[in-house]
């Protein structure tokens, strides 16, 4: 785990201590491999976290410099890449593709270039077998993506959001027409290395020897225990679509240089904001989902986010950046079930949370514990002058509806706020050992008494045990 406390104000410095206990907790309690995460404020980085294992075969703990497959996130360096070049006058987004790429069908030439860009030329998502990204096939060649693309694709240009790992793909192709360089080569020297970025690769095998490189996960059901994916297989010409290879902090870092008000990046604050326009607006999903030029991003709004994800087989990750806060939280797991869209947002509503109440006063920064009943698990976090009752399984943890207490003694205070079907009014205290003077014991929260974790677990076991009522 690393923080950058020096610059940090107190309400921050909190709020990134309870950072990773929540995510240890999330972690084990939906029983995953790891994860890495890291947070930027405006441009600077403040904490990246290594939870969890890397590899479960070797129990390897994950650390901040482990590399991981950032599938999808690749589209935004790629996009990164096109806008470069067009500030440099050699394209422009309502350019047809075909100006630039020969043998495409004549449908697909006709496409513009910011039709590609926002995914909506029409092209098909993954061709007739979509094999490669189940593991059962190489992904496709540069040959064998332009003879993809010179079929004809199931939608006209300019319809309708339609994502399409073949087009970025073909936007991989386009800088390398007008670069006359690999583009492999040509977006490390322009996009990677300029951005500062020290940990990130455009595809496999360019990995360092010496570079930790996260091990991919299947799910456990239903193949009653987690398979290792090794994520090692190289994209080809699909790279720009999903080869990227990084670490939480280089990706953290790269979309906190997107932001408009940024004042280090490759891109000039207009082609930036270009990349934030909302293009396309997805109308069969359930939440307000937009599409730009590379990126993704919600409705407008005080929750606002602009970013991407990332889901490759055995690694699934998210990034967002807040404009309201100026936060950007990437978090990058090892699993095909990773929670990295969830965690994202449980991380910003942490962040949410504290700066809003502030760093806790000294009086209440014991009151910080975790505690459990038969019902799950219940952790306490002082933040300003209140204590606030929260359970560490939610994914949003401070979701607006958190129980707080007022402390009014040493071990004593009252349910301040809470849902009317919780104990509003009532009374909060810890039980000590020792007479009084040794470490709680047990928290009684109106009528329930909740107990650390290994009481707890001796009382339910041995009850149950003793009444023949365990399951096999």
């Amino acid at each position: 785990m690393k923080k950058n406390e020096s610059k940090n104000p107190s309400w921050m410095t909190a709020a990134l201590d309870y950072v990773p206990k929540w995510l240890e907790f999330q972690v084990e309690r939906y029983r995953q491999p790891g994860c890495a995460i890291a947070i930027v404020h405006n441009d600077r980085l403040i904490a990246e976290f290594g939870i969890g294992v890397a590899d479960m075969r070797t129990g390897k703990p994950m650390t901040p410099r482990h590399r991981f497959r950032i599938a999808s996130h690749s589209k935004t360096f790629t996009a990164s890449g096109v806008m470069l070049l067009r500030e440099e006058g050699k394209l422009g987004l309502d350019d047809p593709i075909g100006r630039y790429v020969g043998g495409l069908h004549k449908d697909l030439a006709k496409a513009r270039i910011g039709e590609l860009l926002s995914h909506g030329a029409g092209v098909v998502r993954d061709g007739a077998d979509a094999g490669q990204f189940l593991d059962r096939r190489p992904y496709l060649s540069r040959a064998e993506l332009l003879e993809e693309l010179a079929k004809k694709q199931p939608l006209d240009p300019g319809v309708q959001l339609k994502y399409s790992n073949h087009g970025y793909g073909l936007l991989g192709i386009l800088i390398e027409e007008l670069s006359g360089t690999a583009y492999a080569d040509w977006i490390t020297r322009h996009v990677i290395e300029a951005a500062g970025l020290k940990e990130t690769v455009p595809d496999m095998p360019r990995l360092p020897k010496s570079a930790p490189m996260a091990s991919g996960h299947t799910t456990e059901f239903p193949y009653g225990q987690r398979l290792v994916v090794p994520g090692d297989n190289a994209c080809n010409a699909i790279a720009p679509a999903g080869g990227f290879v990084s670490t939480a902090s280089d990706v953290a870092r790269f979309f906190a240089q997107l932001a408009p008000e940024s004042r280090q990046s490759i891109l000039s604050p207009a082609s930036r904001r270009e990349m934030m326009h909302r293009r396309w607006r997805d109308e069969c999903n359930t939440m307000e989902f937009h599409y730009g030029l590379g990126t993704m991003m919600n409705e407008r709004g005080p929750k606002e986010w602009f970013g991407h994800t990332g889901s490759l087989q055995g690694f699934i990750s998210r990034t967002a950046r807040f404009p309201a806060t100026g936060f950007t939280i990437t978090v990058l797991t090892n699993a095909i079930d990773g929670l990295a869209y969830a965690w994202v947002d449980g991380v910003a509503s942490i962040l949410s949370a504290f700066s809003r109440h502030g760093a806790p006063v000294k009086k209440l920064q014991d009151w910080d514990s975790r505690w459990w009943s038969m019902w799950g698990t219940t952790d306490l976090v002082a933040m300003g002058k209140v204590v606030c009752q929260i359970a560490p399984a939610m994914l949003t943890p401070f979701d607006g509806a958190t129980t707080e207490f007022t402390i009014t003694g040493k071990d004593d205070g009252v349910v301040r706020k809470t849902s009317a079907f919780n104990s509003p009014g009532q009374t909060v205290r810890r039980v000590r050992n020792g007479k009084g003077k040794g470490k709680p014991i047990e928290l009684w929260v109106g009528g329930s008494k909740l107990l650390p974790k290994e009481a707890l677990v001796a009382e339910v076991t041995g009850r149950y045990r003793k009444t023949g009522k365990t399951r096999p």
